[in-house]
């Protein structure tokens, strides 16, 4: 275990500390970016291995699971996005893959990764991707983008301008449809991050009491709190997915449609 801070209060704060260089705004928060890398490159080799080795016979317990979160995932884009497009299943797929890696870490023995970290000279390191708010928003802020990119795709340049500035109230309200718009685009980002970011932020919080009580403690809170969280991060890699589909789908949405 890592040696603990003198009172609670530094041992939480030892914990939610990220190893980082700079400061303010252009701090970069290393274990963020090195976590999220390590879950992303996880995906991509897990599906890249079964992909290789999928066999129309029996397959196995991992192939099964692979083909269940993909069929899983092409469901949903059915439902949520009206229309077609070849990049929507594999963006949907990723985005819950890769949400869900990184929620994942939130099960990892609080002082493990750290206390392996101090061997190494390495005196904070943060694993959970999304319990931190530059990686909630570096998730989010490209969605931000793939909004207009497929809204300006379907509708074309000018049909995204007239709709950004006569919707919903019609050419005479131009001001105030340019400002309910903005509003609404930019609603849309900070609500994915900060859902995401709230969720996780207490769940890993929570973990970091836990493991200031005594073993006996630790281990009959931690474990029903582990279970609950299981499904709260996939929950959460559930919603974030979903709503990238259907925000999309409302940005490529014509009027024939």
């Amino acid at each position: 275990m890592i040696v603990r801070a003198e009172s609670p209060t530094e041992y939480i704060l030892h914990h939610m500390t990220h190893l980082k260089v700079g400061d303010g705004f252009w701090a970069l928060h290393l274990d963020s970016l090195f976590f999220s890398w390590l879950t992303g490159l996880t995906f991509l080799l897990l599906f890249k291995y079964v992909a290789e080795r999928a066999t129309s016979g029996v397959p196995g317990t991992l192939q099964n699971l692979v083909e269940m979160v993909v069929e899983f995932v092409d469901r949903q884009v059915q439902d949520s996005f009206h229309g077609r497009d070849p990049m929507i299943a594999p963006l949907a797929l990723t985005i819950f893959c890769w949400v869900f890696l990184m929620n994942l870490m939130d099960l990892v023995p609080v002082d493990l990764l750290p206390f392996i970290a101090t061997l190494e000279g390495i005196p904070y390191l943060r694993v959970v991707v999304s319990a931190d708010l530059n990686g909630t928003f570096g998730l989010s802020i490209p969605v931000f983008f793939l909004i207009f990119f497929y809204a300006i795709r379907y509708k074309g340049f000018w049909g995204f301008l007239r709709d950004l500035l006569t919707h919903p109230f019609g050419p005479w309200f131009i001001p105030f449809n340019l400002l309910l718009r903005i509003v609404e685009e930019l609603a849309r980002p900070v609500s994915l991050a900060l859902r995401l970011f709230g969720n996780l932020y207490a769940g890993e919080l929570i973990f970091i009491l836990i493991a200031l009580l005594p073993f006996w403690g630790q281990f009959f809170l931690g474990l029903p709190w582990a279970v609950f969280h299981i499904l709260v991060i996939t929950l959460q890699a559930f919603i974030f997915m979903v709503l990238t589909i259907v925000y999309l789908s409302l940005a490529s949405a014509t009027e024939e449609h």
